[in-house]
């Protein structure tokens, strides 16, 4: 077909979606008519100061005795806070532990009182949590697995059930507001924030995310089961040039609509009603200054009508940090006008009164506080919050939901990925004597990471009492006559046990399970400068390699660690990437066969530290020399995808209902058959990719466009059928629109290769 193309137009056209178009997917107490004159009475009334007020969110340290080892709330300040100042929100909890259900009730109560009893116009606080991965803030809550992991999975009813169970749990402590899910697609394995995404495809991220939200939203906010979602980091944060947290990321705009900007589209359409903002900048601009994102594409494009608040302390930083404003009042300015409706400050009143001068100044319209105050006073009444405020008694019942623990389980099992396996090393057989080694192998938090009952995770003392680490979950399998512990080495690097130790106890075992890794991190805490993974945790591999003895590598990680040169020491590798508190069980059940393995990678493990492909690079990124795509440069040390199984899985060829696609209603069908050609029951994931063999803009080296997850028993045969469109085809092009043009394509599956053609 010639190379000379038409362009078809795709979802370029901004659609401005109205409240009624979003009421049928989301939480409201009365029509939306009826919530629209209520904001519209109540904002007539309001003050300068009380707009003001709304527009501000304080975090709950300044209100807290820190030097009391119990919840004592400091209640004058918070009372002035909320009476004479009108804070409209609080986050977070108070100190950097977890609350008992009890004393959540304490807090919101407080709050509440004081809001809607002593403030003139009665107006509710809406209170937030970062509840990434489960109840963060909640004694012995259940934990699941981190994003990245349920991204592994590949299965988006564990991202509903995450939403879902811990929307309950939070809902029961009195919050109604969860910053959840991340939506940003993982683009450098150096970022902190690595583990937070669902992964590095923007389908993978999209329907992960779309299924989270819908669940935690559920079919009304005033559900008692049900929390607005919070769909975040409004837009690129995961592309930081350098790989550190909240630094610069240099993006197309093309780029910016391709890769990061659909989850938050198809988020947008099922009626998420909050969005955080990037904390970065993009281009040089950051994004809490850009009217361009803020206000021109998420709202005029994509037509979100919810609220968006700012991410820690971020206004302020665009002088502190960014360095775009003289001073603090002056970057108030900028990100009032750019589209924030919410600041998260967040220890002080100083853009409260900031706003408020700039208001009496006339730089800033008294209009434009009554566009964000409309839109974060419709929030609190979808949530229900003006007609009760308070904890509900009847969602007390579920802060701990019976099913959480099990599905958690459930979720770390599928989560495991498989990276190699001699000789069918693993699983372990009963009865071996097994040596447990290593920094991650005793220790929790690498399990769980960040927002796990404390911010930074990495705090053991606060996971319940009957957590099980890898250690102890290996030794309820195997047996506490059958396992030795050396620790080796910690995670901080230092030696813990002699060499000759070791050496002594692995001459007595049968087999080796070295578990290697990461402390827990989020945000800034977590920047690193080298993925490699520490050389002291490799040397512990060198030296327990010269045993002799079958060396097992469980990686308990929130990003993939290199560990080129230590690899052929491994007879297996597992890979664990935070797996939440039930990953222990988990790896356990792995190691011993007591589970197939069935995670697939979410991300590209890459083989060395400058080489960062991932699986949608442009081609010309991976075109050798020779022009022969049968050898691409895409060579990590894993590729996105990628994940083995205890038995064999077969596919038949792959067959397509048409070679032309001819326009975009037109369809096309792919089928195939997988066996399970082995002899134990598995699940087995599978990916569809598509590449556009000539476009108008370079094209992605593979694209990610469909998945699903079968379970077979031996022998047993199941069909697989994808469906095709001419929207999932598209690519933005030169002029920023999303087009699907016309020419020659190929589909792949697996190892298997089909060509198909498009025109309008």
């Amino acid at each position: 077909m010639s190379h000379i193309r038409r362009f078809v137009a795709g979802t370029c056209i901004p659609v401005v979606f109205s409240i009624v178009g979003i009421s049928s997917a989301i939480a409201q107490t009365a029509p939306a008519q009826d919530i629209d004159q209520k904001v519209e009475a109540l904002l007539k009334k309001m003050t300068i100061e009380e707009k003001a007020g709304q527009m501000t969110q304080l975090t709950l340290g300044p209100f807290v005795d820190n030097t009391s080892k119990t919840m004592v709330l400091k209640k004058e300040e918070l009372r002035k806070a909320i009476v004479n100042s009108n804070v409209g929100s609080i986050l977070n909890n108070a100190q950097d532990h977890t609350q008992s259900l009890e004393e959540w009730h304490e807090i919101i109560n407080t709050i509440q009182n004081y809001a809607t009893k002593e403030s003139r116009l009665k107006i509710p606080v809406l209170y937030g949590v970062d509840a990434i991965h489960g109840a963060t803030y909640l004694n012995n809550s259940v934990l699941f697995p981190q994003q990245l992991a349920i991204g592994c999975t590949r299965n988006t009813d564990y991202a509903a059930e995450m939403g879902r169970i811990t929307a309950m749990a939070t809902r029961a402590t009195g919050v109604r507001w969860n910053f959840a899910p991340v939506l940003d697609v993982a683009r450098s394995p150096l970022w902190s924030r690595f583990p937070e995404s669902f992964g590095e495809s923007t389908w993978l991220v999209q329907q992960m995310g779309l299924a989270n939200i819908k669940a935690a939203q559920g079919k009304s906010l005033t559900d008692l089961t049900s929390v607005s979602a919070c769909m975040k980091h409004f837009l690129g944060y995961s592309a930081s040039n350098t790989g550190k947290d909240r630094t610069t990321a240099s993006i197309p705009e093309p780029v910016l609509r391709e890769v990061f900007l659909p989850p938050f589209r198809a988020a947008v359409q099922a009626g998420a009603r909050t969005v955080m903002i990037n904390s970065s900048d993009i281009n040089g601009i950051p994004v809490h200054a850009s009217k361009f994102i803020l206000t021109r594409l998420l709202r005029d494009e994509l037509g979100f009508t919810g609220l968006a608040v700012t991410d820690w302390e971020d206004i302020i930083k665009l002088h502190t940090r960014h360095k775009i404003a003289a001073t603090e009042k002056e970057a108030v300015y900028l990100a009032i006008e750019a589209g924030v409706d919410m600041s998260m400050v967040p220890y002080n009143l100083s853009f409260y009164d900031q706003l408020i001068q700039l208001v009496k100044e006339g730089r800033i319209t008294e209009a434009r506080l009554d566009l964000s105050v409309r839109r974060i006073l419709k929030v609190k009444y979808e949530l229900g919050l003006f007609e009760n405020a308070f904890p509900e008694a009847a969602a007390k019942a579920n802060a701990y939901p019976k099913e959480a623990g099990q599905t958690s389980l459930n979720a770390a099992r599928e989560s495991l990925v498989l990276l190699k396996n001699l000789e069918n090393n693993l699983p372990l057989k009963t009865g071996k004597k097994v040596l447990v080694v290593g920094p991650t192998a005793d220790y929790m938090p690498s399990l769980c990471g960040s927002w796990s009952y404390t911010w930074q995770g990495a705090d053991p003392s606060w996971f319940p009492k009957d957590s099980k680490t890898i250690l102890g979950a290996v030794r309820q399998r195997a047996g506490e006559g059958n396992v030795v512990y050396k620790p080796g080495v910690n995670l901080k690097g230092a030696i813990l046990t002699p060499n000759e130790e070791l050496m002594t106890e692995a001459a007595k075992a049968d087999v080796i399970v070295l578990c290697l890794g990461e402390d827990a991190y989020a945000e800034i805490p977590g920047n690193i400068d080298d993925l490699n993974l520490p050389e002291v945790q490799k040397d512990l591999a060198r030296t327990l390699s010269k045993s002799g003895k079958p060396v097992i590598f469980v990686l308990a990680q929130g990003r993939p660690r290199i560990f080129t040169d230590i690899e052929p020491m491994a007879t297996s590798v597992l890979l664990a990437i935070q797996p939440g508190l039930k990953g222990g069980e988990a790896i356990a059940e792995v190691l011993f066969g007591d589970v197939n393995p069935s995670g697939k990678l979410s991300f590209t493990y890459p083989k060395y530290p400058n080489d960062l492909l991932t699986h949608d690079c442009q081609i010309a990124e991976v075109m050798p020399e020779s022009n022969d795509l049968t050898k691409p440069q895409y060579k990590p040390m894993y590729p996105f995808g990628f994940g083995l199984s205890y038995t064999r899985f077969a596919m038949s060829p792959v067959k397509i209902s048409k070679t032309d696609l001819k326009g975009k209603s037109d369809s096309l069908v792919v089928t195939f058959d997988l066996t399970n050609t082995g002899n134990r029951e598995g699940k087995e994931a599978i990916d569809l990719f598509t590449r556009d063999h000539f476009a108008s803009m370079i094209p992605a080296y593979r694209k990610h466009r469909k998945f699903t997850k079968l379970f077979l028993k031996p022998g047993e045969t199941k069909p697989v059928r994808f469906v095709l469109y001419a929207k999932d085809l598209e690519m933005v092009n030169a002029e920023n629109k999303s087009v699907t043009e016309q020419g020659d394509f190929s589909l792949y599956v697996q190892d298997q290769e089909v060509k198909f053609s498009y025109s309008e």
